[in-house]
């Protein structure tokens, strides 16, 4: 009896193991096509120079890349992005946006 309730537990547990493992399958493809419903839009709304930009900005600073990536779309449904966006345009917005963050130092006593 103990084989049995010892089997029915590993099935339960394999059952669930592989019902996460779609489940992370789902998600993981949902978040592909988002992003490459993200790449086709910043293709239409940047110039070739600035996507290059805005790319090797992804490279060193991820979240802060994803955040203008995001900014850049909005604004550009919105109407308030020439199309394409010029990498100079690319850039003074860049530098708009890094003027905004808040510097941090740190003093040694």
């Amino acid at each position: 009896m103990a084989d049995d309730e010892l089997e029915q537990i590993r099935k339960r547990k394999l059952l669930s193991m592989q019902n996460r493992v779609s489940d992370e399958q789902r998600q993981a493809q949902a978040e592909q096509q988002i992003e490459q419903q993200k790449q086709v839009l910043l293709a239409k709304i940047l110039a070739p120079e600035a996507r290059q930009r805005l790319n090797n900005l992804k490279m060193v600073k991820r979240d802060f890349a994803e955040q203008i990536e995001l900014q850049l779309i909005e604004m550009a449904q919105a109407g308030r992005l020439p199309i394409p966006l010029s990498d100079t345009q690319l850039k003074s917005i860049l530098i708009q946006l890094q003027s905004r963050k808040r510097e941090t130092t740190i003093r040694r006593i």
